[in-house]
């Protein structure tokens, strides 16, 4: 009998999701250790004024005179080349994943990585400045393309009645980086003057170990019996996953993915971007990752502490650490839910949920001055809407692409929807700081209307795919577009795309 969990099957998840984990730590170190690093910056670039360092290492003195605008411009650029790079690499997960495997393509994009990781490790025996923008844009185009690798492999490997909790250790590992980088990254442990590069270099640390733990994991069964037509082999990685069973019926499913998949042919990005066939999939997987970026998430993060000072938070960073924990605790719940209530559940009630906070969020903002008390409504606010993320739009996104797609168009939707993240998640971070300053305390009005506009489209066009096969979602999606039994129209389209030469 199938045991369908086994300890093979929880490494190789764990071993897949330290990438995510690094992905997360990269997205959350650059914060809290800012005034320390550009201190660096500009004693590098000449124009360190002595008088700030009258408190070395702390940072009581930050905000006596504005930095030098060189300075500016560097620190501006080692944050948003990380988002660049992840941007340009997202489009490469297709290549790296079909040319020598999941596995293989994991161990080889980990050298990017540790280089990164050295790189940022070393900044202060070189030009700190050069060294951690170099350092960021490598770490940039590793976490664009373990984005795409991490969820990919796990939702192959994953047994159907766990594929969405599976999936959504993607995002639980994103969230514990983020929350292990905060807290590290405090100034007595290693955001300070003497440790900051220590704090950076450990970026590339999870690569290590998960390149030691990745040869103990099995390839993917699907890309050995699909992509390169090893049917003993994948059997055998079968047993390795999910005990010694008959592998009779899994080999049977993917052996259908398989002729479907020959009818299909290989996909490439553009192929994929002009097929009417994927047009409504490939639609609803970039809107998913538009309402995750564009919920405003990002925003709260950047917004969170100064909303946190206004309320009388001593400390403001330890509540941003506290939103951290939050971030874990619901993403944990999504985990246990995710299968048993359904995708399309989850975002629904997470987008609504957020939009009802951003709301409050806007009154509180707004009358704070006012009434004191607001200000405690607007911090509960954030909180419920970190909550409501996590619960659905922060890791289904992540995952239901590989269920919205078959095998031959799967990872060209995974890159596509990638690069719509990372340019997402790039504008937020550029764009925000200065719709802040024109909108003031009204700013999550817009995130209010966008969320509302997420959630009528999440109601209206996004079908549930827990415990469908591929076949069956694809079915759902032929209903809706009102094909005909014989598709003629794509059946040719089928033959065109199955005579195309495109890799």
């Amino acid at each position: 009998m199938e045991k369908q969990l086994t300890g093979t099957l929880a490494l190789a998840v764990f071993t897949a999701a330290l990438g995510s984990l690094q992905m997360g730590y990269s997205l959350g170190v650059i914060n809290a250790p800012q005034k320390v690093i550009e201190r660096h910056y500009a004693r590098s670039l000449g124009v360190y004024n002595e008088n700030l360092s009258r408190r070395e290492g702390g940072n009581a003195t930050e905000h006596e005179e504005p930095s030098d605008p060189s300075v500016v411009m560097y620190w501006s650029l080692s944050v948003a080349i990380f988002s660049i790079g992840g941007m340009v690499s997202s489009f490469l997960v297709s290549f790296v994943s079909d040319f020598r495997g999941r596995i293989k393509g994991m161990l080889a994009i980990n050298v990017l990585a540790i280089t990164a990781g050295l790189l940022m490790g070393l900044a202060k025996m070189g030009t700190p400045y050069l060294m951690v923008i170099a350092g960021r844009a490598i770490m940039g185009l590793y976490c664009g393309l373990s984005s795409g690798l991490v969820p990919l492999y796990i939702g192959e490997i994953s047994p159907m009645k766990f594929r969405g909790a599976m999936g959504a250790l993607h995002q639980l590992a994103i969230v514990i980086g983020i929350l292990i980088s905060q807290v590290i990254g405090l100034e007595f442990l290693l955001g300070n003057d003497d440790m900051w590069h220590v704090l950076l270099g450990l970026s590339g640390a999870p690569a290590i170990l998960q390149s030691l733990l990745l040869l103990l994991c099995p390839e993917s069964p699907r890309y050995l019996y699909i992509k390169q037509g090893k049917v003993e082999e994948a059997c055998k990685n079968l047993k390795r996953l999910k005990g010694d069973y008959d592998t009779s019926k899994d080999i049977a499913e993917m052996q259908a993915e398989k002729e479907e998949a020959m009818k299909e042919a290989k996909m490439s990005i553009w192929r994929l971007l002009r097929s009417s066939v994927y047009r409504q999939q490939l639609f609803v997987a970039l809107m998913m990752h538009f309402s995750q970026q564009f919920s405003g998430i990002n925003a709260i993060f950047y917004y969170s502490t100064s909303i946190f000072q206004t309320a009388g938070v001593g400390q403001p960073v330890y509540a941003t650490i506290g939103v951290g924990v939050i971030n874990i605790i619901f993403t944990l719940v999504s985990v246990i839910l995710v299968d048993r209530t359904g995708r399309r559940t989850l975002t629904l009630v997470g987008l609504g949920g957020m939009c009802c906070c951003a709301v409050a969020m806007t009154v509180g903002l707004a009358f704070q001055d006012v009434y004191s008390w607001m200000s405690y409504l607007s911090m509960t606010a954030i909180f419920l809407f970190v909550s409501f993320f996590e619960i659905g739009p922060g890791p289904i996104p992540w995952f239901i692409v590989a269920e919205l797609f078959s095998q031959g168009p799967r990872p060209a939707a995974i890159a596509l929807a990638g690069c719509c993240n990372w340019t997402c998640n790039f504008i937020i971070a550029m764009f925000f700081p200065y719709l802040e300053g024109l909108c003031g305390s009204y700013v999550f009005v817009i995130f209010a209307v966008l969320l509302f506009g997420f959630t009528i489209f999440i109601y209206l066009r996004v079908p549930e795919t827990k415990g469908k096969t591929f076949e069956e979602i694809a079915a759902v999606f032929h209903h809706k577009r009102g094909a005909p039994p014989s598709k003629p129209q794509e059946e040719a389209e089928m033959v065109q795309l199955k005579s195309s030469t495109e890799a």
